[in-house]
C-alpha cells in the first residue's frame, strides 16, 4: 500500500498552503495498493514533534476502499461527501488543522490504515479512540512523512 502527496514530495517540505501559515487547505492525497480483502480505510495525521507529545491534525475513518484518494481543502464537515467522517484534532475541531509548530522543523505524519471493516464510531473522535477502534482491525498501512518549519530553533 502506498500514500502519495501531489502537494509534496515522501519526507519533502508541506507547502505553506497547507499549514497555520497559509491557506490551512488540507493537501491532496492518494493511495494505491491497498488490500483487496480491505473494507474501509482510516487516515491519522500527527505531529510527534510536538511539545505535549503526539499533536494530531487530522483524522478521517470509514473511507470507502474503491475511492482513490482526498482532495486539497476537505471542508471541516463531520461527514465527507465521497464517504468517510472526521475526527477531532488537538486543535478540539473536526476535520483537518494544519502544521503549525511554535518553533524549528517538525515532522508530519500521514498513516493510512487499511482495516477489515468499517470503524464503530461517530463523527469527531478522538486519536485515542479512533486508534483503539481500528487497532485488531488493521490489515495494512503506509506513510506519508512530511516536515514544516516556523521560526528559528
Amino acid at each position: 500500500m502506498q500514500l502519495l502527496s501531489d502537494a509534496f514530495e515522501p519526507a519533502g517540505t508541506i507547502p505553506r498552503r497547507h499549514t497555520c501559515d497559509g491557506e490551512n487547505l488540507s493537501p491532496p492525497l492518494r493511495w494505491r495498493d491497498v488490500p483487496r480483502t480491505a473494507r474501509s480505510l482510516a487516515l491519522v495525521v500527527e505531529d510527534p514533534d510536538a511539545p505535549t507529545g503526539h499533536f494530531t491534525h487530522w483524522l478521517v475513518y470509514n473511507l470507502p476502499v474503491d475511492f482513490p484518494g482526498l482532495p486539497e481543502g476537505v471542508s471541516s464537515a463531520a461527514s465527507i461527501p465521497a464517504g468517510g467522517v472526521q475526527g477531532t484534532n488537538s486543535f478540539g475541531q473536526i476535520g483537518y488543522g494544519g502544521p503549525c509548530p511554535p518553533r524549528g522543523t517538525h515532522r508530519y505524519n500521514f498513516r493510512l490504515f487499511a482495516l477489515d471493516g468499517p470503524v464503530d464510531l461517530p463523527p469527531g473522535a478522538t486519536r485515542d479512540e479512533l486508534l483503539d477502534a481500528i487497532d485488531p482491525h488493521i490489515l495494512d498501512s503506509t506513510e506519508l512523512l512530511g516536515h514544516f518549519s516556523r521560526g528559528r530553533g
